[in-house]
């Protein structure tokens, strides 16, 4: 067991429809641990309460953290919750409607609670660690089973009177549209989401056009995930690309109409459909806001990746505690890797020696190559492919740096239009410059480390 330690934490909680995950979190910002489980079913109050209580106890136990330098817990839930930041007005996928979950929580770790919408912690915890890092101004854009949204203004999230203001998948964009969600036609939800996107395929089946998805599903369509619509477009599957070009039209548009309401500095792109698609949306949305004339040579909004993936709630939850509690919240934490190498091209990550081929995604985390079915080309012939750039550049990076032994790797021209259209720059270095140039480079980044043939 792991001594005892009275130094500060803060506890990050993301209740969301499917898992509920707790991460704690130290003073400067750096994210410790996180303890995951599915969420129950039937999702009640008091059941989620007893499964945040017992993983927040898990993690305390296994960080060696005593309950009495727990500093407050944050948590994130998909509803509605109060301008005073513990009511919880409304729940619709989960039991916490109106239950009181933060005074309980309160009650068990004797310390203070404060809770909010998850897609607006989300964005708060880009905000401050993650794509919209520096940047005052921002909207959110969720695209999942629903859209979610957010909006940060001067640094604080804009949340209305009675804590519902963001909720920018209800923007009306059709007035026409008879596609409905959430009790209204032609919103963004409606035309949009992952639930509007195989509604569209579904019909569109039904009508007897032909799609790659029901090869893929056995002809079962009763739910379309994204992953599954992400390996139709990789396959060039017409039905599959007509209804995504129609998502990323709606959703450019709706960038055009944010940004002439709010006038942002940036937009974050994220959800469930994003993450799996965003290669193949985000430089057609960008394209789309960018054709708006209006705002031509008059703003400069940037259309990004969320960076965080699922540890942005749970980091913009403790954001939001420590906001309340009147702490002084730190930026400039650095969630990746410290690499060195010698003059032979060892390298060590984070003072551990490196025996494998590796990649370093732009979330800090470390990957092996060296098995992996997407690297056989580059095994074969020392280039890097577009399956392979997919995988490496998952999380969005702005910089690719490869570090080889021997003769320096190589890029198929297949992969130099996939980073040309993703606006990656790249270097293609021996080991000891690419480390060197990974460890100074301040942008989100991608390291590829590649010293011997696997």
């Amino acid at each position: 067991m792991k001594k005892k330690t009275k130094n500060k934490v803060y506890a990050g909680i993301d209740i969301g429809g499917t898992k509920i995950a707790v991460g704690l979190v130290d003073q400067a910002g750096k994210l410790l641990a996180v303890n995951k489980c599915p969420t129950p079913e039937p999702g009640t109050g008091a059941r989620i309460l007893h499964l945040v209580e017992k993983l927040i106890r898990e993690l305390l136990e296994e960080e060696g953290v005593t309950v009495s330098s727990l500093r407050g817990i944050g948590a994130g839930v998909p509803g509605i919750v109060r301008p005073d930041r513990r009511g919880i007005l409304i729940t619709p996928n989960v039991g916490l409607s109106r239950y009181p979950l933060a005074a309980l929580l309160e009650r068990s770790f004797k310390t203070k609670v404060v809770l909010g919408n998850d897609v607006n912690l989300g964005v708060l915890g880009e905000k401050w660690f993650g794509a919209g890092k520096g940047i005052n101004n921002i909207v959110g854009l969720f695209p999942g089973t629903g859209v979610g949204g957010a909006i940060i203004i001067g640094g604080q999230l804009i949340t209305g009177a009675q804590g519902a203001a963001g909720e920018l998948g209800h923007m009306i964009l059709d007035l026409h549209s008879s596609q409905k969600s959430a009790g209204l036609y032609g919103t963004l939800e409606a035309l949009a989401s992952r639930r509007a996107i195989e509604r569209a395929i579904k019909e569109a089946v039904a009508r007897k056009a032909p799609t790659v998805i029901t090869k893929i599903q056995k002809g079962k369509l009763d739910t379309i995930k994204s992953q599954v619509i992400a390996e139709a477009l990789r396959r060039k599957d017409p039905l599959t690309v007509r209804v995504m070009n129609e998502a990323c039209h709606v959703l450019g548009q709706a960038c055009v109409s944010l940004r002439h309401i709010l006038n942002p500095e940036m937009i974050i792109l994220g959800g469930g459909v994003i993450e799996a698609c965003g290669d193949y949306m985000l430089p057609r949305v960008r394209d789309i806001s960018a054709a708006d004339p209006f705002f031509k040579g008059i703003d400069n909004c940037r259309i990004e990746r969320s960076f965080l993936g699922d540890d942005a709630i749970i980091l913009g939850a403790v954001v939001l505690l420590k906001q309340v509690l009147g702490e002084k919240i730190t930026s400039g934490v650095d969630y990746y890797p410290k690499l060195r190498a010698d003059q032979k091209g060892n390298v060590w990550v984070n003072d551990k020696l490196v025996r494998k081929n590796i990649y370093i995604r732009a979330d800090g985390k470390v990957k092996k190559i060296n098995g992996a079915a997407v690297f056989n080309e580059l095994d074969r012939s020392r280039r890097l492919g577009i399956s392979a750039l997919r995988r490496v550049c998952k999380k969005g990076p702005k910089i690719l740096i490869v570090g080889s032994t021997r003769r320096r790797l190589r890029i198929t021209q297949e992969g130099k239009k996939f980073l040309k259209e993703h606006l990656v720059q790249t270097r293609l270095l021996d080991v000891k410059e690419a480390v060197k140039t990974y460890n100074a480079a301040k942008e989100r980044k991608t390291m590829v480390v590649y010293r011997r043939e696997a």
